[in-house]
Order: C-alpha cells, then sequence, then structure tokens
C-alpha cells in the first residue's frame, strides 16, 4: 500500500471541504446562465484573479517544468516564461478594451467587431472549435499528469484513476457552474501551494539530494542552473530564447495567455516557479536518466515513462506519511482546479456561442443551464479517451503552441486595425491548423530520428532544437501570408458595424483614422473630447515596467537561492525602480 491511513485521511478530507463548496454554490447555479457562467457578475476581484492563476496551476504544470528542467535546464522555462509579456499587455491595453465589450463570452465578440453572415459563422465555428476540440486537448494533457501522479502515489490504473476524477470534478463544476469553481479554486490554489512548497523542501533536504548548496554543486545539475541560455550555445539560445522572446508571444495564441486575452502575472510568473524548478533539478542526481526511473517504476506503462514523470517519482521517494497525503491532495487539486474552470469555459462557449444563439435562440435559462450540465459531461468523457493515448506534457505542450502558432498577431490587431474582417480570424485558425498538421505530421511519419538528439529531415541533418525552431516559424510566417492575403482580398466590415464598434470600444489609434474620417464626411462624429486621446502608447509603457518587474522578480529569487547575493540585489533594485515607475505611469493611464 503506498498511502498510509493518515494520507488516505487526509486526501477524503480534502474531498469533503470540496463537495461542500459544490453544494453550497448550487443553490443560485441553477437559475440563469449568468449565474451559472459568470456566477451573477457580482464576484469579487481578487477571487476572480486568484482563481486565474490557479486555473494554470494544473497537475500537469510541475511535469512539465521538470520536463523542461531536465532536457534543457531551468533556461527552458523560457518556453513560458516568454508568455508573460502577451498577460502584461491584456492588464494594461487590453483589459479595459473587454470591460466595454460588455459581452458574457470573449466569442460575442465577433458580432460586435464583423458584419454579415460570416461574423455569425465564425462566432459559430469558433466556438465549437475552441469549445470542443481545443478545450479537449487542454483538459486531456492535464489529465494525463494526473494520471502519471495517480499510478505512482496511488497505484490506480489510467482509466480507473481518470473515471474517478472525472466524476467527481464533473459533479462540482456542473453543480454549481462558476460560483463553486470560483472558490474550489480559492481553497485548491492555498493548498497546491502549500503542497508545492512543502514537497521542495524534503526533496531538496534528503539524504539523496544532500541539501540545496550540495544539489547546485553536483555535476549533473551544475550545467542546468543558467536563467538565460548562454549564446555560445546558440542551439538552446535560438530555440528556448530567443524565439520565444522575440516571436514566440505575440504570434501564438495560447490558452489564458493569447496576445489581447487572458492575463494573470505577478504570481504565476515570479512565485510558483521555483519549487517546481528545485524538484526537477534534484531529481537529476536521484534518476539521472529515464532508464533509472523505469528500473525503480516497472510496473508503469512505458508510454508514460518520460521525463516528466520525475516529478511525482521523487515526490514519491522523499515525503513521508501524512505530508504524502497532503501534497497528493494539493496535486488532485490543481488537476481539478483546471479542469473545472476548462469545462466551464468550454461549456461556456457551447451554451452562450453554439447552442443559444443557433441551435434554440428561444432556449429558457433552465434548458441553457441543462445543456451546459450535458456538455460538460461530453467534454469530460472525450478528454479522457484523448489523455489515454498522450505520452509527456512538453509533447502536449509543443502541440499546442503549433496549433496556435500565427494567430497571435490578429488577436492584437483586430482591436486597432480596421481592415481585419471575420474572413481573416477564420483563414488564420484554418491556415494555422493545416499547416502545424503538416509538420506534426512530419514529425511523426516522415522524420528521421538519429542518436544525440539530431533528426533528418528529407535528407537534411539538424538538431532537435533548431527542427522545433523551423516548425514553429515555418507555421508562423505560412499562416500570417494566409491571413493577411485574405485580409486584402476580400470586402471590408461594412461601414454601420465599424462605425458602431469604435463608439463602443474607443480603440483610437491610426488604424482607425480612414473610418473616423470617412464618417467625418457622412457628418457622423465618432471622436469626442477625451475619445481623442489615444492611451495604447501609455500602456505599452506599462507593459514594459511591469515586465521587467516581474522578471526581476523571479530573477531575484532564483539568484537567492543560488547564493548569488550580490546579483540578488542589483536585481532587486531594478524590481523597485521598475515597480515605482510602473505606478507612476498606471496612475496616468487610469486618469485617461
Amino acid at each position: 500500500m503506498i498511502l498510509g491511513y493518515l494520507d488516505w485521511a487526509i486526501i477524503g478530507l480534502f474531498f469533503v471541504i470540496l463537495l461542500s463548496i459544490g453544494f453550497a454554490a448550487s443553490r443560485q447555479a441553477g437559475q440563469s446562465t449568468t449565474n451559472f457562467f459568470l456566477s451573477g457578475r457580482n464576484m469579487p476581484w481578487w477571487l476572480l484573479g486568484v482563481s486565474m492563476v490557479a486555473t494554470t496551476f494544473s497537475a500537469d504544470t510541475p511535469n512539465l517544468v521538470t520536463d523542461m528542467v531536465r532536457t534543457g535546464g531551468v533556461a527552458s522555462n523560457w518556453q513560458w516564461w516568454a508568455f508573460l509579456l502577451t498577460g502584461m499587455l491584456t492588464v494594461f491595453v487590453y483589459a479595459k478594451l473587454w470591460n466595454r465589450s460588455k459581452v458574457m463570452t470573449d466569442l460575442e465578440f465577433y458580432e460586435l467587431r464583423y458584419s454579415g453572415r460570416m461574423a455569425a459563422f465564425l462566432r459559430g465555428f469558433r466556438a465549437v472549435y475552441l469549445g470542443f476540440f481545443f478545450n479537449v486537448m487542454i483538459i486531456a494533457t492535464v489529465s494525463l499528469a494526473f494520471i502519471k501522479i495517480a499510478a505512482v502515489m496511488l497505484g490506480l490504473q489510467p482509466s480507473t484513476a481518470l473515471i474517478i476524477a472525472s466524476v467527481i470534478v464533473v459533479f462540482y463544476s456542473g453543480l454549481g457552474g462558476l460560483k463553486s469553481i470560483l472558490w474550489t479554486d480559492l481553497f485548491q490554489f492555498s493548498f497546491a501551494m502549500a503542497g508545492a512548497v512543502i514537497a521542495a523542501v524534503y526533496v531538496v533536504n534528503s539524504p539523496e539530494v544532500g541539501g540545496l548548496s550540495n544539489m547546485l554543486s553536483h555535476p549533473n545539475v551544475a550545467d542546468k542552473l543558467s536563467l538565460v541560455p548562454s549564446i555560445s550555445q546558440p542551439e538552446l539560445f535560438i530555440s528556448i530564447f530567443l524565439i520565444p522572446i522575440a516571436v514566440q508571444w505575440w504570434s501564438v495564441w495560447y490558452p489564458g495567455a493569447e496576445p489581447g486575452g487572458g492575463g494573470f502575472n505577478f504570481f504565476h510568473y515570479a512565485l510558483r516557479p521555483w519549487p517546481w524548478i528545485l524538484v526537477g533539478l534534484g531529481s537529476l542526481i536521484v534518476f539521472p536518466d529515464i532508464a533509472s526511473m523505469a528500473r525503480q517504476y516497472p510496473d508503469v506503462p512505458a508510454q508514460y515513462m518520460q521525463n516528466d514523470f520525475a516529478y511525482p517519482a521523487m515526490l514519491r521517494e522523499f515525503l513521508p506519511t501524512g505530508l504524502l497525503g497532503l501534497v497528493v491532495a494539493s496535486l488532485i487539486a490543481a488537476y481539478m482546479s483546471t479542469t473545472a474552470s476548462q469545462l466551464n469555459w468550454g461549456s461556456s462557449y457551447l451554451v452562450n456561442d453554439f447552442y443559444g444563439r443557433f441551435y434554440r435562440p428561444d432556449a429558457t435559462e433552465k434548458q441553457r443551464v441543462r445543456f451546459g450540465r450535458i456538455s460538460t459531461i461530453t467534454l469530460m468523457f472525450f478528454s479522457v479517451l484523448l489523455a489515454l493515448v498522450l505520452q509527456n506534457a512538453l509533447q502536449a505542450f509543443q502541440y499546442i503552441l503549433m496549433i496556435g502558432a500565427g494567430t497571435g498577431l490578429i488577436y492584437i490587431l483586430r482591436w486597432f486595425w480596421w481592415r481585419i474582417n471575420a474572413y481573416s480570424e477564420l483563414s488564420a485558425m484554418v491556415a494555422a491548423g493545416a499547416f502545424s498538421l503538416m509538420f506534426i505530421l512530419i514529425d511523426n511519419f516522415l522524420l528521421i530520428r538519429l542518436d544525440d538528439g539530431f533528426v533528418d529531415v528529407f535528407g537534411l541533418q539538424m538538431s532537435v532544437g533548431y527542427w522545433n525552431v523551423i516548425k514553429l516559424l515555418g507555421t508562423v510566417i505560412l499562416t500570417s501570408a494566409s491571413w493577411i492575403t485574405v485580409t486584402l482580398l476580400t470586402k471590408p466590415v461594412d461601414d454601420e458595424t465599424l462605425r458602431s464598434f469604435y463608439q463602443k470600444i474607443k480603440p483610437g489609434g491610426p488604424g482607425w483614422k480612414q473610418v473616423v474620417y470617412r464618417a467625418a464626411n457622412d457628418g457622423v462624429e465618432l471622436t469626442k473630447g477625451d475619445d481623442l486621446a489615444w492611451d495604447v502608447p501609455t500602456g505599452i509603457i506599462c507593459m514594459i515596467f511591469g515586465t521587467m518587474f516581474v522578471y526581476s522578480m523571479l530573477f531575484t529569487i532564483g539568484n537567492l537561492l543560488y547564493s548569488n547575493f550580490a546579483s540578488a540585489i542589483a536585481l532587486a533594485l531594478v524590481a523597485v525602480v521598475s515597480g515605482i515607475s510602473l505606478i507612476k505611469f498606471w496612475h496616468r493611464l487610469k486618469m485617461r
């Protein structure tokens, strides 16, 4: 028996609290779709913020970070650290634009911004594409991590583990809607962060690892510590730093960090990574390669024995009874938090932007809520099926990046360039899907994998890192060329829709000058008083200082852990200066 009675008692108490919150929130959730999907629009801002951060802390997140650390070192995390830029862009530029739109889901934007039947079609198409297909991929990814945790910690087979977890998460998310999810997220996030910190402390101080200083000086770890890859290693520098920070953040649509979309920043980027990074580094000492893990866990299927398996394996090896139950419960909490939020997000699309908009526009509120609960169950069912065929967290992460590659720019420009239309977005989605599928097929069927991290692509030999760069850049360039061409060859949005959008959202800027000019010639005034002041440049300045502040804090903590105190002090000063400058310009932004 892997877990002791105390461990099971802690896990049982966790589930009792979780389901109690679901029952308490269910009293109002079934009254309307606004209550079910938006919790009546009256939840406190801090609770919404915690929920956003909790959603991104899933069971697959520590596994993914561990995978990156083991394969490319600490600097490999730039593959997701780069998305801080999109989060900051949202906070200081796009948040006020979304707030002015007053939409229930972001898909309502399409019929606000575009015109004609194509706008309606795009809304319905994207509701199914994101609400079902893409959402299933996200939930399957986090379910894959739960499979590995359950195999190591609970001794459960993949299908058994997912069925049990799915029933519980579908029950409380379908019962209480967003209100249930928000309050359970608060509980689960606190639980999960405590578990991550405790796990890191025990792993680092275990006899096998030998403490922080011994771990950092160990030959298996010493070359993995750089926070930024050295330019003397061009493959790593380009693939895991330059491309993410220069191209990926604005060109790739990624759930929760898409350009012009969601934002969550300080806790997500500055504080949370280090407990997972420390466990990942420690795992290189205990399990220097995949073969060593396979020998220790011979009963785990080979499909799941990848580098991301090291995180749950390390917890199993070093946590004592009681604390093991606490950490297992925290990882279950992380899994359920993300899954529940994704289920609510996906079903809100399917209900509001497909069922209620096209299939049953006359549906009552109770019928809509019922369809939302049915779609929740359906999403979970297909996610479980997909999870059973995936292999590792990094693989799934890279596939998601590929599918969204090339579409990010359009989500930025659609607010500030009047010429973008519904055909632009539809062609971007289709092109990104087609070109990413092309590269995925090459990856799986036409590419020859050589020794020492090299591949042969149609007779051309290159490192895996350069091949990943080619895949991402190729998809970005081909997709961008496709939607820009389509934009210029199709008719623009009609003047009435453009003028209505401008008056409601007030985007301003040079990209709308032609619309404002044509309206003035027709005797329609679109700008009045303060509307003439375009505050995007101020927002971008705030974005820059905010990014500097979070990165400085992230690396201050890293250098303190590395005992590089001079660098830590210098970075802390940068954080202070950036923070003060941010407050100054943010005040100007709020005054406009």
